[in-house]
Parts: C-alpha cells; structure tokens; sequence
C-alpha cells in the first residue's frame, strides 16, 4: 500500500522554478516531522529540507534562499517549492519522515541513513538543465 505520493517533478531549465508535492496516502502525518530528500545519479541520498509539526524548518545550505517548505492544513500534504534551479538540483526527491528540524543541524552528516526512504513513495523527477 503507497505510504505517500509525490508529484510536481520535470525538465527545466537553470533559474526556473518547480513545485514538488507530498500527499499522504496509506500514511497520516499527524505530528510527524517530514521533510524532502534527493538522490542523483552516483551521489548519496541526502536531506533537503524538513518541516517540524510545531512549523520550524530546516535547509540544506546550499538551497537556503531558493526552496522554501511548507505544510497544508489540515496536515495531509508537503510541499517544496523550488526557485532559481539549478544543475546540481537534478535528482530523484522523496518525501518522507525526518528528525525535527531543530535536531538536524546537530547531526554529523545529512545523508540518508539506510532505510530512511523504504518503504514510502516513488519519488520525482526534477531535471534541470544548463
């Protein structure tokens, strides 16, 4: 049974903009800290952005200013919006829980632990080229 669904992925180019959403399926969020993570070609999965159930939010630095988190209400979908694209950005992004966006930036690393993404979505593809 699909835990959550994610859409809003595509081709653009360098500087454009896409919208990426996350809707519960099988899964409630509740209280449920989520956030996006991404996987290119050859990299490791890592973490992108978090939104805590109290509202606080977490960036990787290098798409602080660019994408911005956020949640609907009633909690049932997560969005990313993502402007001034760029190369680096193309990977597969999965939305799925995460550790509260006050803890992360105390972590060692952001890169996905094993399992973190089994189990919960297909992903999107966001392609963006120069």
């Amino acid at each position: 049974e699909v835990q959550l669904v994610e859409s809003g992925g595509g081709s653009v180019q360098a500087g454009g903009s896409l919208r990426l959403s996350c809707t519960a399926g099988a899964f409630k969020f509740h209280d449920t800290d989520m956030g996006w993570y991404r996987q290119a070609p050859g990299n490791a999965c890592e973490l992108v952005s978090a939104i805590g159930s109290d509202g606080s939010t977490y960036y990787k630095d290098s798409v602080k200013g660019r994408f911005t988190i956020s949640q609907a209400n009633p909690k049932n979908t997560v969005y990313l919006q993502m402007n001034s694209l760029k190369p680096e950005d193309t990977a597969v992004y999965y939305c799925a829980p995460t550790p509260h966006p006050a803890h992360i930036p105390t972590m060692s690393t952001d890169a996905c632990k094993p399992g973190t993404l089994d189990g919960w979505g297909q992903g999107t593809q966001v392609t963006v080229s120069s």
